[in-house]
């Protein structure tokens, strides 16, 4: 299953039965940065009525946590943190910032409320997800090196990374891990010799999503 996290931090505002509810949406990348940012907010806005949290951190949620802050139990935080579930997000904080209107909204109407804050947060700030990137290499003849960097420099598959030189010519090339295989035999097929990239490095890039991960603009 594909996992995403938000494509930039959003403070989102709604208002319900006189109650205002400030949802603060983060990246984050440990628990020890979630739990930072919940205090950050919690001390910006230390006059609220409940600062609720949640988040969920690593690709296979190795770290989820909720707190209600007050309200109460189960109306709050496990609302929010089922948002972030229902999403695919990871690696995201989410504090819903209460002022209380005088208006009780009862345990029904305080899980709209927070599932709602969140969700519109989510929706505001936009997904991203993670393409893991390979830099890979292969051998070629320094002789005619220069035939194949052309062909290399008119394609679109991958990014045409260093080229560096030796007894031979060490050949650089950037893409999705996903598409090694592929590129493999794209390349064994146009330069008619057997390519077998080698792996240099691996990291993520973050690539925003246009409207949302259902297709939605």
């Amino acid at each position: 299953m594909n996992k995403y996290t938000i494509a930039e931090p959003i403070r989102q505002e709604i208002t319900i039965e006189k109650s205002r509810f400030i949802c603060s949406l983060a990246k984050v990348a440990s628990e020890e940065e979630a739990q930072e940012f919940i205090k950050k907010i919690k001390k910006e806005y230390w006059n609220a009525t409940h600062n609720c949290s949640a988040y969920v951190i690593g690709e296979n949620s190795k770290a989820e946590r909720s707190s209600d802050d007050g309200e109460p139990s189960g109306t709050a935080g496990i609302p929010m943190l089922e948002v972030l579930r229902k999403n695919s997000l990871y690696n995201v904080a989410a504090v819903v910032t209460r002022y209380f209107g005088g208006i009780k909204l009862g345990a029904g109407g305080l899980v709209r409320a927070y599932t709602g804050s969140v969700a519109e947060a989510v929706e505001a700030a936009g997904l991203a997800q993670i393409v893991h990137m390979g830099v890979y290499s292969f051998l070629w003849n320094v002789e005619d090196v220069g035939k194949v960097l052309n062909i290399l420099y008119h394609q679109s598959f991958f990014t045409l990374g260093d080229v560096k030189y030796g007894s031979r010519a060490t050949i650089n090339v950037i893409l999705p891990v996903a598409d090694k295989e592929k590129t493999e035999d794209w390349l064994t097929e146009v330069l008619r010799k057997k390519i077998e990239l080698k792996q240099e490095q691996i990291y993520g890039e973050e690539r925003r999503i246009v409207g949302n991960k259902h297709g939605k603009k």
